[in-house]
């Protein structure tokens, strides 16, 4: 057992202190001399000379021992235990409730919760995932919106100075889409996500795919209001034959492969790097865009980069 914050000796001291009395001094000179009441000494001297000599030679005779009473008599029973546990994990009641119906007291079983483990209520499994992907580039585009703040210079995350910050700096929103089956990202950054931008974005990011030979078929985004209500973008969809595909009400994870992405943009190009200003993050998308298209390898397609992922599956590799 480790020995009690406000102890005096450790097991070193108390060995010198029997070794003391033991070599002549009273336990009075030796309670002088090490700082420690009398009874003190004569305790250790005491358990010294009640250990044998493997306990002196090893020193666990000098250790502290417990605390623990000896006999609990109104310790509740493992019975008692079995009871609590079984009504917690039946009808998921706190202590309060299972204390009214087993006639114990609140506080004890509070403590028999945490003496079994069940404190706290097991969390509720999570569905399987389900993992798809679509075979050919284009039978699936992703779009989102993530935002950004907007700074004049470097914050606190660079300097350390918390003195200063940008007031009224505003955000800034980048824009991002996502071939589904390679994974080639196109994103812009704008001042904001309102309809006109999002249809916009969505034609130079079209014909962007369609300069690599991917010619989009669906297109699947969350229900915001700048997709779900937006009649430029319904028209551009129509005009492009692309079924414009919704995630479901409070249902993220069809869409993740692009808030993925997103949360790589953040890691890697928004918080990566160090920026004077947001206008420099800002110019420095297209390399990091390029960089990701081109050279960086994604675990999620066979560690392939997304650019020769387009090529294998179209059969324009050279």
């Amino acid at each position: 057992m480790s020995d009690y914050r406000s102890v005096r000796l450790g097991p070193g001291g108390r060995r010198r202190i029997v070794e003391a009395v033991e070599a002549g001094m009273s336990q009075h000179q030796a309670a002088v001399r090490f700082c420690v009441s009398p009874a003190t000494v004569n305790r250790w001297v005491v358990r010294a000379r009640e250990a044998g000599p493997p306990e002196r030679a090893s020193g666990a005779c000098f250790g502290e021992r417990s605390c623990r009473p000896h006999r609990s008599p109104r310790l509740l029973s493992a019975a008692d235990h079995d009871r609590v546990c079984v009504l917690r994990q039946r009808s998921g009641w706190g202590p309060r409730l299972i204390a009214s119906e087993l006639g114990i007291p609140h506080a004890t079983v509070h403590r028999a919760l945490r003496r079994r483990g069940c404190s706290r209520r097991p969390r509720q499994p999570r569905a399987a995932v389900q993992r798809y992907e679509w075979p050919c580039p284009g039978n699936l585009l992703h779009m989102d919106t993530k935002r950004h703040a907007r700074f004049q210079r470097p914050g606190y995350a660079v300097t350390g100075d918390r003195t200063h910050n940008s007031k009224g700096a505003g955000w800034e929103y980048v824009h991002t889409l996502e071939d589904d089956c390679s994974r080639l990202a196109y994103a812009e950054v704008h001042d904001d996500e309102r309809a006109e931008t999002v249809t916009a974005f969505s034609a130079r990011a079209l014909d962007w795919f369609l300069e690599h030979g991917i010619v989009a078929e669906r297109l699947l985004t969350d229900n915001a209001w700048c997709y779900t209500k937006n009649t430029g973008l319904r028209e551009l969809l129509r005009r492009r034959a692309i079924t414009h595909k919704r995630t479901r009400p409070s249902t993220p994870r069809p869409n993740g492969k692009v808030e993925r992405l997103q949360q790589t943009m953040d890691r890697e190009w928004a918080r990566g790097l160090t920026y004077n200003s947001s206008a420099d993050r800002r110019a420095a998308l297209p390399h990091w865009l390029n960089h990701y298209n081109t050279r960086r390898r994604h675990s999620g397609i066979g560690n392939q980069t997304p650019i020769s992922r387009v090529h294998k599956v179209l059969g324009q590799d050279i």
